[in-house]
């Protein structure tokens, strides 16, 4: 079906999109990773065409998805670290904004503070990505969506979609057991709203943002039918009762070296294991997803490493076709 992304500027959180035009996302995202597949060449819309790339964190599935997906197209991937660049030495996001936008052709970030990449697409000329910041991280979750319909709804093309381009999940459930961090935001302005229930635990001293929660609430169940359902918990058992999915992140942030000892302590009882999903009743084919890197902390080896329980490395590959989808839409649909 026909997807409007008209007046489609930048990529900047999950929330500014339709579920129609997210499920585009996915489906456009799975079609590529086909024709990769096949060793088929995409077309080269890209060529003469460079993307500048500001990172300000580390990043080893971002980085290189982003240049080798850029690349796919026959584009010139430009990689701009902090120390690259004068907003090291103190130069405003705005200023480097304008620049760098006069002599690209995209901007894709990896920033810190929200409001980064808020003046950076404000005052941008060509279409920014938000490759991540503290508050989302929209690319990640795309690949986790890719994933639970590779592996929950291989079959999807027989299945009636109605009004969207790929059917919607149906009595299907995520528990997120972690942090309140830029995944589980990134999640609840997402997942529900393709069907999936979503159930949120974590500790105590963590909350999810009030306008995240809101959002979340008011596109849930509680407001349309053919929505998945939202719930918090402090009890990570209750949260994976039924799950199809377990995912969770790190506990300690880029920036939160510091408070590792407070937070390990905060978060015991955490920990993804086959102990924890038995006893809180996840189903039995549940599967795990982590956004990578992993901390033994966080999830044990039984789980992560375990090929008929964990998809964390095909979620991983998946981050390439995402954000070539995403680059498609913005630099070739949006522009119709």
């Amino acid at each position: 079906m026909d997807v409007s992304f008209d007046n489609v500027k930048h990529f900047i959180t999950l929330a500014d999109f339709t579920p129609q035009q997210i499920l585009w996302l996915i489906k456009r995202s799975i079609e590529i990773k086909s024709e990769l597949k096949k060793g088929n060449k995409l077309p080269q819309y890209f060529s003469g065409k460079t993307l500048g790339m500001f990172f300000t964190k580390r990043s080893t599935r971002t980085r290189v998805s982003s240049e080798s997906g850029w690349a796919c197209y026959g584009g010139h991937p430009m990689f701009l670290g902090k120390d690259d660049i004068q907003v090291g030495g103190g130069e405003p996001w705005k200023d480097t904004s304008i620049v760098v936008s006069s002599m690209v052709d995209c901007i894709l970030a990896r920033l810190g503070g929200h409001e980064e990449i808020e003046v950076l697409s404000k005052y941008s000329s060509v279409p920014v990505i938000n490759a991540l910041t503290a508050k989302f991280h929209p690319l990640q979750i795309l690949a986790d969506i890719v994933t639970m319909y590779e592996h929950f709804m291989p079959n999807y093309e027989s299945i009636p979609s109605g009004d969207l381009p790929l059917p919607a999940f149906k009595n299907f459930k995520v528990a997120w057991i972690g942090d309140a961090n830029n995944i589980i935001n990134s999640m609840l302005v997402t997942l529900p709203r393709i069907g999936i229930d979503l159930a949120v635990a974590t500790p105590p001293e963590y909350q999810i943002l009030d306008d995240v929660a809101k959002f979340a609430n008011e596109h849930s169940k509680a407001t349309n039918p053919n929505y998945g359902a939202v719930s918090y918990t402090h009890d990570p058992k209750i949260a994976v009762k039924d799950a199809d999915v377990i995912v969770t992140d790190t506990w300690i942030s880029m920036g939160q070296e510091s408070e590792k000892e407070r937070r390990i302590k905060e978060f015991a009882g955490y920990q993804v294991t086959e102990k924890l999903a038995k006893e809180g009743g996840a189903k039995p084919n549940w599967k795990f997803m982590h956004c990578l890197p992993r901390k033994q902390h966080e999830v044990d080896d039984e789980v992560f490493y375990n090929p008929e329980r964990s998809i964390v490395f095909p979620e991983a590959e998946n981050r390439k076709y995402t954000v070539m989808a995403v680059f498609e839409m913005l630099m070739v649909n949006a522009k119709n």
